[in-house]
This record gives structure tokens, sequence and C-alpha cells, in this order.
């Protein structure tokens, strides 16, 4: 059994997992590249879609599946196993996705016309996208599904809606795939599963070199941000991924209105918004013990008077002549979507406030803005940025170091851990931090390939032990060291690079019973 890691390898996304064996191949999600990296998803698979026997799904997030209709154009007709949930958003995402590529590809090609250049067809099209609809299956929490000897079992993973791990037996070995891993004690989706057991575990490290805000702090600040808002007369913008994460601040908004703590109009500025919402209010009972509560109340967690959502390209155009109120709009990372206008329209004002509620990858103009550019280009026009930023992470559906840690100690046995989908700077971190814990890590470059029996990984046709994997990432952190700013003696930063020195002095004594 093989393991190949065509995607989210010392990045955040495009996760593409390939499980290859005797009785098949697997796929494990696969997903967009996003981050101004976008013309990697025009490059050619490195496998044929046509030989798959199937396709796992851990979760709607674009960056697991966007390109699941670019397998099926390109001739995949096997079954993608998925939760009912994620099968309802992936639809709203895809839809969607689709007619973004087809509008821009218009307006690209109008262009390429002018210059004598020839066409561009998008990355797909709606029909492609209804055609993968169709190899959707739904399967439920806790269900054994068997597929030519291969069992699966999808769990919990508290992330969004409809996320899962994945447990995977097969050929004598379990495999257990995150996707995307929710923290512990989360308000909307409970708490990640509880697994004991496998021989390898594919280890999510989005946030794996840091822990977010509690909660308390997150929600101090959010309202701290809105008064002061308020009190400065300005407009509000909170660029959001429009599945989760803003249901996650329509949530958080409407505990503020009922407390008499907001009072600014609302709008959800997203017609596939207003459908996720709708699907998020559909299943609102599977949420956590917080959620629920709100519903027996009697009230909805996503909606509350004063939240408006707009669906017309006029009647978010007309937003423009608010002069305060706060706006929800996508994309997250400001890299497209509505949220470019809005921004376009009130970055120049030093009485704006811009919300990032979610992570920012590197390239994007979300990170650009919290970086502090003083000036930006959007939609062809320069703009010099004046308005205030605030960061919270505190709401994010991912978990923190200390919670990947903690979910990763609950294993019994010693698996081997692969970390993934995480910045270069995170995922070693995490890795690191699992070493120090006493287990075993590894962080895979993008086409590497694990022999899972064997424990071995291939990097670029060679064929590396986990122990020499871990060395190479040492000899990687200290020619980083060596390059980047002297070290103060007696600094904080000394005192660990002595404690590392200590650290490999005892690892080259100490030996394996």
């Amino acid at each position: 059994m093989k393991l190949t890691f065509f995607g989210a390898a010392r990045e955040v996304t495009g996760s593409c997992f390939l499980l290859s064996g005797q009785e098949g191949d697997y796929l494990v999600d696969c997903g967009l590249v996003q981050g101004g990296r976008e013309e990697r998803n025009r490059e050619p698979l490195p496998f044929d879609p046509a030989s798959l026997s199937c396709v796992l799904l851990t979760h709607a997030h674009l960056d697991h599946s966007g390109r699941i209709p670019l397998l099926y154009r390109q001739g995949f007709r096997g079954p993608v196993y998925a939760t009912g949930p994620t099968i309802e958003l992936a639809e709203v995402l895809w839809l969607d996705t689709a007619k973004i590529m087809r509008e821009e590809s218009e307006r690209a090609n109008r262009k390429r016309r002018r210059k004598g250049q020839s066409p561009v067809e998008p990355l797909y099209s709606e029909e492609d996208v209804k055609g993968a609809l169709s190899l959707l299956e739904p399967v439920a929490y806790d269900e054994l599904v068997s597929r030519k000897g291969v069992d699966l079992v999808f769990r919990n993973a508290a992330h969004i809606l409809g996320a899962a791990v994945l447990e995977i037996w097969a050929e004598e070995k379990k495999i257990v795939f995150t996707g995307d891993l929710g923290p512990f004690f989360g308000v909307m989706d409970g708490s990640p599963p509880v697994i004991n057991d496998a021989d390898c575990v594919v280890l999510e490290s989005t946030y794996g070199n840091r822990d977010h805000r509690t909660l308390e702090s997150t929600r101090q600040e959010f309202a701290s941000v809105l008064a002061e808002a308020a009190q400065e007369g300005g407009k509000v913008l909170i660029p959001s991924f429009v599945v989760d994460r803003a249901q996650r601040v329509l949530y958080e908004l409407s505990l503020l209105h009922f407390n008499a703590r907001v009072d600014l109009p609302v709008f959800f500025d997203s017609p596939m918004g207003k459908r996720a919402t709708e699907i998020y209010e559909k299943y609102r009972t599977q949420f956590s013990g917080e959620i629920q509560k709100i519903t027996l109340s009697g009230k909805s967690p996503f909606q509350f008077p004063g939240l408006n959502f707009v669906s017309s390209p006029q009647e978010s155009r007309d937003l423009n002549d608010e002069k305060q109120a706060i706006v929800i709009a996508g994309s997250g990372m400001c890299n497209g979507g509505r949220i470019l206008h809005h921004l376009k329209h009130s970055l120049w004002k030093d009485s704006t406030r811009v919300i990032f509620v979610g992570y920012q990858a590197g390239g994007t103009l979300g990170r650009r803005l919290i970086q502090g550019a003083s000036s930006v280009r959007i939609l062809g026009e320069d703009v010099v940025v004046r308005a205030k930023f605030a960061t919270i992470n505190g709401f994010s559906s991912h978990a923190g170091r200390t919670d990947l840690l903690r979910w990763a100690g609950q294993f019994k046995n010693n698996p081997l851990f692969v970390v993934v989908h995480g910045e270069e700077e995170s995922a070693l971190a995490l890795a690191s931090g699992l070493e120090l814990e006493g287990k075993r890590a590894i962080v895979p470059y993008p086409g590497g390939v694990l022999d899972i029996s064997r424990e071995t990984l291939a990097e670029e046709g060679e064929v590396v032990s986990a122990q020499v994997s871990v060395l190479r990432e040492i000899e990687g952190a200290l020619r980083s060291l060596q390059e980047g700013i002297p070290v103060k003696e007696g600094s904080p930063r000394w005192g660990l690079l002595r404690s590392a020195l200590v650290l490999l002095q005892e690892a080259q004594r100490k030996e394996d019973y």
C-alpha cells in the first residue's frame, strides 16, 4: 500500500492524496490550489482519473473538493463517497465556482481577441459539475462502507458541517486521514473524534505552529471592534468563506444583537452564502449543545432582525451608498468575489474597519493587507489603504497547535504521523512538536511516495527513512538559522537553541528499547 502526495504537501491548499494498493487506487480529496497559485490547477493531473476506483471526500471546502468536476471532465466515473451535508454544500460551491470560471474566461477572452490571441476555456463547466454531482454517494457518520476489500468509516471531524475524518482498513493496515480537524470544545461543531489506533495518520497542520485566542477573548475583541466602528461612523467589511465561517460570524452577530451589543444593519452579500445558510439551518440539530440550546429556545442561530441577504449584483452595488453597516462577503482571502468591490470603495477611508476571520494564504490580497500594504491594486485600480484592520482567528474551525497535539496524543499505539495541509513552517513545527512528545512524524514534499508497510518515503526518486527525513528537516532549520539574523546570547531564542543542542546530544546517546 502506497500513498502519494499530489497536493497540500508543505502548503495549505490543493489537498489530493492517492492511496494505491492491490485492490485499486483510491483518491482522498481533490481540491483547488488557491492563494495566488491558481494556474497550477491547469497542470495535467499526475494520474489517470478514469483508472480511479473511487474518491473519498473529507468535506466540501474547495481546497479539498474543487477539482472533482475536473476529474469528471477527464473521464472519472466512479463513486465519490461523502456525507449528506457535504454533498449539499458541494453542489452549491461547485456550481458557483463553475459560474465564476465561465465569467472570468469570458472577460479574459474579450481581451485576448483584441490582442489576436486564442481563447482560453474555463477549468470546467456547469455540465461537468452536474456530471460530478451524479457520482456523489452519501455516507452517514460511523457507517461501515466496504469496497473491493477496503473498509472505511467517516467520523465527525468537528470542522464544518459534514466534515469527516476517514478511517481506512486496507491490506492489513489502518490509515487515518484527518481532512481538516476541528478544535476541542468547538462552538458549532462539537469535538473531533477519539481514535486510539492506526498504522499511519495523515494529519493536517494549518495552525500547527500557533494557537487561537480563547473563546472569551475572541468574543470580547469582536464586540470591541464593532463598538469602535459604530462610534467612528464607518463601514465594517468582513471577508469570509461563505460556507461555515460566515455562518459562525452570523451566529456571533446574533448573540451580540440579542444582547443589545450591536445595532448596525448586517448585509450578507452572497447568493451562495444564502443557500449555504439554508443548508446549515436544515442540519442544525447536528451541531454542538450551544447551538442546539439556541434552537430549543425558539430562535435561529443564524438569523436575527437587521440581517439582510443580498442576491443581485445591483443590490450589492447599492451597498456602496450605505454609510454605516456590517457587510459580510466572499471570498475569505479577498482573491475574488464581491468583497473586492467593497474593498475598492472603502479601503481608502480611515473610518472603514476590515475584520479578517479566516486564514489568509500567502500571495492573496488578504495576506498583503494584514501585512500592512499601503496601497493595493483591486479590479484594475490602485487604492490607497487607510482602513483599520483586525484579525480574529478565534472563530476558526481548525484546531490550533495545542488541540492538534492533544488529538494526536490519544493514539495508544505508535503510528507514523504524516504532516500535511500546512505551510512549510507550520507543518515542520507540528512535526517537531510530535517528535518532542515521543512520536514519529514526517513532512512529505509534493510528489513524495510513502510505502506504508515499510514506512519509507521516496522523494525525487530517492528512498529515505522516517529518521533520515527528520534529520533533513533539522539540517534545513539549521541552514535557515545560519542565513538569518544572528541570535543574541542570553535572548529567548538563544535559550531555545541551547535546549535544542541538549536534545540532539541526548538523541545521539539514547538507544531505543
